[in-house]
């Protein structure tokens, strides 16, 4: 049955927290942080929470698992003070930052098949194309002591000058060091990036990665649905709240 909803019915901490494993406490804290609007205290000081309450906790919850609880909390509080365009904002960025996850995916699958197309050849001293730390750290938009940490951990390879000992990167370690860049923004970490750039060296081809990129690929379109299913509770959530 649909509850009226301008219902004065009260419900309890423990009325929202069912169904959603939460605790009395957690849908408490929730309302402190400002991510449900203030409830009303009945005569003997208990909060009365609202339907309008629970359909706040569940856009909350449904906002968590594409935008991540710190975004998600802060769209709830911009409802909850009338700034909607601000809640708005910041949904879209969260989508905007899908769709750059999205395109960088592709760019790493793009510098895979570079790299396939392309195998590494021996270090050589430097030459027409090949380019130093700093240079080369301000094409990727990082700093130097980030591709120092690459060659560390064993991620690039570029070689030394034999006049001057500075580090010269031939088109292999410039392949490498983009890939690298590339799975970075992806959220892959060193460690787990060091066996990919292994594996393409030595299989000499995409075929290591693919159950890689599936999965990276996997993980975005669940975060697209998770989207989805966020931007339906707040709408509701909205719509609660004009009625």
């Amino acid at each position: 049955m649909v509850r009226n909803p301008q219902s004065r019915e009260h419900l309890r901490p423990v009325d929202l927290a069912r169904g959603h494993g939460l605790s009395t406490q957690a849908v408490r804290n929730y309302e402190e942080a400002g991510i449900l609007p203030p409830a009303e205290r009945t005569p003997s000081g208990y909060r009365a929470y609202t339907p309008l309450h629970a359909e706040a906790l569940r856009a909350f919850l449904a906002l968590v698992p594409g935008h991540g609880h710190q975004t998600a909390a802060s769209v709830l509080r911009a409802v909850n003070r009338g700034a909607e365009d601000e809640a708005l904002r910041l949904v879209d960025e969260t989508h905007a930052q899908l769709l750059e996850d999205r395109r960088t995916l592709q760019a790493v699958e793009d510098a895979l098949r570079d790299l396939d197309r392309d195998p590494a050849s021996a270090p050589a001293p430097a030459a027409p194309g090949d380019t130093f730390i700093g240079p080369l750290a301000g094409r990727l938009g990082i700093r130097p002591a980030t591709l120092r940490k690459w060659e560390r951990a064993g991620l690039v390879h570029p070689h030394r000058d034999p006049h001057t000992g500075y580090r010269v990167y031939g088109s292999a370690a410039v392949r490498d060091a983009r890939l690298t860049r590339q799975l970075r923004r992806g959220g892959y970490l060193l460690d787990q990036i060091a066996p990919l750039i292994t594996q393409v060296r030595s299989a000499g081809g995409l075929a290591p990665l693919e159950s890689a990129l599936r999965e990276w690929r996997a993980r975005l379109s669940t975060r697209g649905r998770a989207l989805l299913t966020g931007a339906a509770a707040l709408e509701a959530y909205l719509n609660r709240r004009s009625s």
